[in-house]
């Protein structure tokens, strides 16, 4: 079996100390035959995000370990950006250049709050309500691959409102999901749940049962690892839990074009 993981943080981003070559070299250990680096950015000076990454010293970091594990690793420079739907020219203007191989997106922040305190004072309905909304708009306009980890809010709110209730959201996901066909973006299985007390997927298996049948193809498989130690973990699970929901491929992207990997 061919295995990515196409959701790694190293320290270009603000909240990774892992080295990318130690990264690399793990997956190695771990017969990982490609990974994906995406490293937060923001260019909304009110987001965490903003601010730390240096590009330039980003990508030749990329070239060092491509050099470097020549044969032994397929390495791919990507990036998440957080709310991409709000600066869209200028995340284009910036990234364009770097002929990156492959762009998330997602929702860190709703009104230029964090997650953990946009949901403070708010009902249930309110919060993964609102969560989906911008969701919606990032879908809606950015310029982006894959949506990364769809659910993300439940990490955040469960303490306090317990995990959403699928069928009560269940038309707000399928608009978002619907749009992202519509405009050819995949969507992610984002492991990162499942090394936590959530013990599942972001998204859950019931929203990608969804994707699969309103026709939903283009699907990455990534950990959302912000250490060395657990590149590539849970992969093989997502890969089975894929197939499990009727999907026969899931996807690797080379300068932004997407190729399909049997499972």
């Amino acid at each position: 079996m061919y295995i990515m993981d196409y959701h790694h943080h190293t320290n270009h981003s603000f909240d990774s100390k892992a080295v990318m070559n130690e990264v690399c070299t793990e997956a190695i250990h771990r017969n990982i035959n490609e990974i994906c680096f995406t490293e937060h950015y923001s260019l909304n000076p009110l987001a965490p995000t903003y601010g730390h990454i240096n590009l330039k010293h980003y990508i030749k970091d990329i070239e060092q370990c491509r050099a470097q594990l020549d044969g032994k690793l397929v390495i791919k420079a990507g990036i998440e950006i957080c709310e991409p739907h709000l600066l869209k020219s200028e995340y284009q203007k910036v990234l364009e250049p770097l002929q990156l191989d492959f762009i998330l997106g997602s929702v860190h922040n709703i009104n230029d709050k964090k997650l953990r305190l946009y949901l403070q004072h708010k009902t249930v309905e309110e919060v993964y309500g609102g969560y989906f909304e911008e969701l919606y708009n990032l879908v809606k306009h950015a310029d982006i691959d894959v949506l990364a980890h769809i659910d993300l809010m439940k990490r955040y709110a469960i303490k306090v409102h317990g995990n959403y209730d699928f069928d009560q959201f269940k038309p707000q996901l399928k608009d978002i999901l619907t749009k992202a066909i519509e405009r050819n973006i995949g969507i992610e299985i984002n492991t990162s749940g499942m090394r936590s007390s959530l013990a599942e997927p972001l998204p859950s298996q019931a929203v990608l049962k969804l994707y699969k049948e309103l026709g939903g193809e283009l699907l990455t498989v990534g950990s959302d690892s912000h250490k060395v130690e657990t590149v590539g973990d849970h992969i093989s699970e997502a890969i089975a839990l894929a197939k499990e929901c009727g999907f026969r491929y899931v996807f690797t992207y080379d300068k932004r074009q997407p190729s399909a990997i049997s499972i």
